[in-house]
């Protein structure tokens, strides 16, 4: 077997049981499940995809949610990135902060879907303000461990050049944290979409997760599935998309990412 082949068959491995699944629910789909309300064969949800994609649907509905996702993940990782770099350098206000940190991490960021509608009302903002709080804990925990972590005799170069807060962080925190500061970055990207989709389906008229749900009540199941895997592709691209950007960031930067 040649060098070709064997890198052909390794690329071609992930996608084994992916494709196994869909083969067996064209099957079933067609078959014992061909009444079904519920499902519907993947050639069918593809051409259902293709006809949101014809009337432009899908473009606008994509563009709502991952503008929403990014929007929010900005504001929440801008956020979290900032405090959890302070709390990190600073003992003391890890200590006061400890208790409301704890308290507030825990509550689901779905529970804040009833104040956003009061506050807000429907559309961008009340999502994007629910995304931005979900993804602000763990940027905020995961950059506070990392600073926490950061080889102290660089702090002390710092003190000893004289550098003010701003320009530590800036010289010598972030480039120290930056391999760490991505596996946090890659867990905001994931959650941001589960969770802008997430608002869509319970509360906000907009958006994929939206479609998905009128897909849903007009008995549709071929555009409602066609809507769930233009979803798990999206994240899949997202995700690849995150980890080729670590990589680069990376190797810009000399560190291991």
């Amino acid at each position: 077997m040649t060098r070709l082949s064997k890198r052909l068959l390794q690329g071609l491995r992930p996608w084994c049981f992916p494709l196994a699944a869909l083969a067996a629910l064209e099957w079933y789909s067609r078959t014992a499940g061909k009444d079904s309300d519920a499902l519907a064969p993947p050639t069918r949800a593809l051409r259902a995809l293709g006809g949101a994609a014809l009337d432009g649907s899908l473009l606008q509905a994509t563009a709502f949610t991952l503008g929403a996702a990014a929007l929010g993940l900005a504001v929440g990782a801008a956020l979290g990135i900032a405090l959890g770099i302070a709390l990190g350098l600073s003992q003391r206000a890890a200590h006061m902060s400890f208790f409301s940190i704890e308290v507030l991490r825990p509550i689901p960021s779905v529970a804040l879907i009833p104040l956003a509608m009061l506050v807000f009302g429907f559309g961008l903002r009340m999502e994007f303000s629910i995304v931005a709080f979900a993804c602000f804990w763990p940027m905020l925990i995961l950059t506070q461990a990392a600073v926490q972590q950061v080889e102290p005799r660089l702090l002390e170069v710092s003190h000893v050049l004289g550098l003010s807060p701003a320009q530590r962080s800036l010289k010598i925190i972030l480039p120290a944290i930056v391999p760490r500061l991505f596996v946090a970055l890659r867990l905001g990207v994931s959650l941001a979409l589960v969770v802008a989709v997430t608002v869509e389906v319970a509360a906000n008229p907009n958006g994929m997760g939206y479609a998905m749900m009128i897909a849903q009540q007009s008995l549709d199941p071929a555009l409602m599935l066609g809507w769930l895997v233009w979803i798990g592709v999206l994240g899949y691209a997202i995700n690849v998309g995150a980890l080729g950007l670590q990589r680069w960031v990376g190797h810009r930067m000399g560190v291991t990412a």
